[in-house]
C-alpha cells in the first residue's frame, strides 16, 4: 500500500502526471522548480526523492528526464512500449557522440514515435537559424544517425568541429547547408573532408512553462 502523500508531494505529482500526459515525456528538476517556485533543484531533489520511496516514482540514477509515474506498483507506460534515449549536450569531431562525458540526461518516449529506429539521441537547440522549419531555440530535437543524407533532410552536421542543423541540399554535386531563416545566407560546403552527417532530425519537443 502506498504512503499518503503531503499535499506539496501531491500537487508535484499531479503536476508531472499532466506534464507526461500532454508532452509524452517527464519535466525536468529546473522545470518543476520554476512551476513551485522551489529556489534549488535540492529542493526539488527532496520531494523526488519522497515520491520515489512512497511508491508513486521511478527515478533512474536521479536523472531529470528518468522520472516514470508508478500506478498500482506498475509503470504507466509499460516497459515494452517506451524507449529511453540520451540527450546529449554537444557534437564534436574526434569521439562518440555518445561519450558518457557529452550525456546531460535521458527521456523516455513512446517507441511508436521512433517506429523501428532505436538509435536515437536528443540534442538541444541553440540559435535562431531553423525558426522557418518550426524549430526553436531551447527545443529538443530527436535525431537518427546516420552518414548520409537526400535533399530536403534537416540534419546535424559537422563543420570541421563545429556542430550545425541545416536542411541539405546538393545540386551539381555542390552540397549546401541551407538555414530556415532569412537573417542567414547557406553554407556552401568547398572542401568535403570537414564536413560529416551526424543525423537526421526526425521530431522535435518542446516545453511550455
Amino acid at each position: 500500500m502506498k504512503i499518503v502523500l503531503t499535499e506539496r508531494q501531491k500537487e508535484i505529482l499531479n503536476f508531472i502526471q499532466e506534464y507526461v500526459d500532454f508532452n509524452g515525456f517527464p519535466p525536468t528538476y529546473r522545470e518543476i522548480g520554476q512551476k513551485f517556485k522551489i529556489v534549488s533543484t535540492f529542493g526539488v531533489k527532496r520531494h523526488i526523492d519522497a515520491l520515489v520511496k512512497k511508491g508513486y516514482l521511478n527515478s533512474s540514477n536521479n536523472l531529470s528526464r528518468t522520472l516514470s509515474l508508478i500506478i498500482n506498483n506498475d509503470p504507466v507506460q509499460k516497459e515494452e512500449t517506451i524507449i529511453e534515449i540520451p540527450v546529449v549536450g554537444r557534437v564534436a569531431a574526434g569521439q562518440p557522440i555518445l561519450a558518457e562525458e557529452n550525456i546531460e540526461g535521458n527521456i523516455i518516449i513512446d517507441k511508436n514515435f521512433l517506429g523501428s529506429r532505436t538509435e536515437c539521441f536528443g540534442l538541444k537547440v541553440r540559435g535562431d537559424s531553423m525558426i522557418n522549419a518550426g524549430i526553436l531555440e531551447g527545443d529538443l530535437v530527436i535525431i537518427q544517425p546516420q552518414k548520409e543524407a537526400s535533399n530536403g533532410d534537416i540534419i546535424v552536421a559537422l563543420l570541421k568541429d563545429e556542430a550545425t542543423m541545416k536542411r541539405y541540399s546538393l545540386v551539381n554535386q555542390k552540397i549546401y547547408l541551407i538555414p530556415e531563416n532569412e537573417k542567414y545566407d547557406p553554407i556552401i560546403i568547398e572542401n568535403n573532408e570537414d564536413f560529416s552527417v551526424v543525423g537526421k532530425v526526425i521530431g522535435v519537443f518542446r516545453s511550455y512553462n
